[in-house]
């Protein structure tokens, strides 16, 4: 499994795990109670490895992100709590990605990344950010 088949879904706490596709809809698994929900096209869904975060430079993926809180923590739960003040969260997470784009990326958005990173925690899923670098491809190339 991946971060491709972990998912966000506006409206509903948590992360949800992709079980399987239905007629016109999928099921999907909530991390955190392990209830069942379908899930419609209406519903607006992201996949965690398409999310990514604004930097000064180019966009970084969340999985690199996470990786980087994971490196920090030492794969522990975040330092900080994610209803912190919103000083605290920028703090912390100019910690970890100094570079990101304040005017961007909102404090809503970083209490989102580290409890998504705790949810994965928990779920000793971090190792999927580790298991998606074998997937790039060969830089060796025939130069004739």
């Amino acid at each position: 499994m991946s971060l491709d088949k972990i998912l966000a879904i506006s409206g509903k706490p948590g992360l949800y795990q992709f079980i399987t596709q239905a007629r016109g809809a999928f099921i999907a698994e909530s991390l955190l109670d392990k209830k069942r929900i379908t899930v419609t096209a209406q519903q607006n869904i992201s996949v965690l490895n398409d999310i990514a975060i604004y930097t000064l430079e180019e966009d970084m993926p969340l999985k690199e992100v996470l990786a980087k809180i994971k490196e920090k923590e030492s794969g522990e739960k975040t330092s900080i709590n994610p209803k912190d003040s919103k000083d605290k969260l920028e703090e912390y997470f100019f910690n970890v990605l100094p570079n990101y784009d304040e005017d961007r990326v909102y404090a809503s958005d970083i209490k989102k990344v580290l409890q998504w990173y705790n949810i994965l925690q928990e779920h000793d899923m971090l190792g999927l950010l580790d298991t998606e670098k074998e997937d790039a491809p060969s830089a060796q190339e025939d130069t004739k």
